[in-house]
């Protein structure tokens, strides 16, 4: 057949098998103010991405001056390690390492650490030892300390090099976006000195503001049983209105838009995602509809759904499946007209990683079905495509 010449000429597909998230949700001034100390309270860690000067370090100072605590703000990208973890003293007969300047006396602080994600390299196992067990060498925070950070989005004029990206590094916090209004900039733009005639102009102008109006993070945030947990310590401290009104944000922050919209549609009593099963098998009119409705985070969730399936299908479900392979195309060719199109081939990409991948009923199976799906002229261009 002509979909498995394609494939014994050895195709090289990209696949990613988890689609790539785009950042969380864009929030006002007052409400990332109001999530990053509900986030504190419970002894988490809010990020607050923002294009400079969105207000970022003085939302800190007014959580700071509304809760009668101190600001300590580390500007982590200019410092040194010995800035950071303090310098090393001898004491008779072994080496210990003095705190630094900035080190808290007690534990009404808050401290913030500014451009973490451009820490230098030298310093970024310190940055985590404080993060993670709240403490740099023998030093520990002080009790009732709070740590928030912020960082400048990696679309800005900075060298791209040194950005940090590692989601072991970045799952340690929840991510909020800030973007202001002209109007909650012009108070800030007061605040700070910023002349009259410039606020007057973005007043009167208000798209000159920002040739940005997008925080592209280029993060890709998954839930993990560390999220779970730290979502849970947060919820705590939620009243049922800050779920309703901030509960998917807050989600999407540490898990990811897609599972974000899954837990909250759960708990909020919405209708479920189907089974992975059920749409490969019994895609009839009303469950056709129901996926119809799903907005971009639900399709996503979705798509995850049912490519988690595809890959761990074992023996005994192919032999299964086997003989449903043309219901199975079907479904998914029907399936491919209701949801976007990017997603769907996100499931052909899929279907194809795992004909390359796999080997005896497994590859037989999933190259029986990409020749299925391959009747539909959309998905044999796009395969040829890719061959190219």
């Amino acid at each position: 057949m002509r979909i498995r010449a394609l494939f014994c000429s050895k195709i090289k597909l990209v696949f990613r098998s988890t689609l790539a998230i785009p950042g969380g949700i864009d929030l006002r001034v007052e409400e990332v103010k109001y999530l990053s100390k509900k986030i504190m309270e419970a002894g988490e860690i809010p990020l607050v991405w923002g294009h400079f000067g969105v207000g970022k370090t003085d939302l800190a100072r007014e959580i700071a001056e509304e809760t009668g605590r101190e600001l300590i703000i580390l500007v982590i990208s200019q410092m040194e390690p010995g800035d950071l973890i303090g310098l090393p003293a001898r004491d008779e007969n072994k080496t210990v390492f003095l705190k630094p300047d900035w080190w808290p006396e007690n534990g009404n602080v808050i401290l913030m650490i500014d451009e973490i994600n451009r820490a230098h390299r030298s310093i970024r196992n310190a940055i985590m030892q404080l993060l993670i067990d709240r403490r740099i060498h023998n030093h520990l925070l002080p009790e009732g300390c709070w740590i928030m950070a912020a960082a400048n989005p990696p679309d800005e004029e900075y060298d791209q090099v040194e950005l940090i990206t590692d989601p072991a590094f970045m799952s340690r916090f929840f991510h909020l976006e800030i973007t202001p209004t002209p109007t909650e900039w012009i108070e800030w733009a007061k605040k700070v000195g910023v002349p009259n005639e410039i606020n007057e102009f973005i007043k009167e102008y208000p798209e000159f503001l920002s040739r940005d109006t997008i925080v592209s993070m280029r993060l890709e945030l998954r839930p993990s049983p560390r999220s779970w947990y730290k979502l849970g310590r947060v919820l705590k401290t939620f009243s049922s209105e800050d779920l309703k009104k901030y509960g998917y944000v807050l989600a999407a922050g540490i898990l990811g838009p897609e599972a974000a919209r899954t837990f909250i549609d759960q708990i909020s009593g919405k209708q479920l995602l189907p089974k992975a099963e059920e749409i490969l098998l019994e895609l009839d009119e009303p469950l056709l509809n129901r996926l119809s409705s799903l907005d971009i985070s639900g399709v996503s969730a979705m798509v995850s759904r049912l490519t988690k399936f595809l890959s761990e299908l074992d023996d005994k479900a192919v032999q299964e499946y086997f003989e449903r392979v043309p219901r199975i195309a079907s479904n998914l060719l029907k399936l491919s007209k209701v949801i976007p199109r990017d997603s769907f081939f996100a499931i052909i990409r899929h279907i194809a990683y795992q004909l390359e991948n796999e080997k005896g009923l497994k590859r037989v199976f999933f190259e029986n079905l990409l020749e299925e799906l391959a009747t539909d002229s959309d998905v044999l261009n796009y395969l040829e495509k890719r061959e190219n």
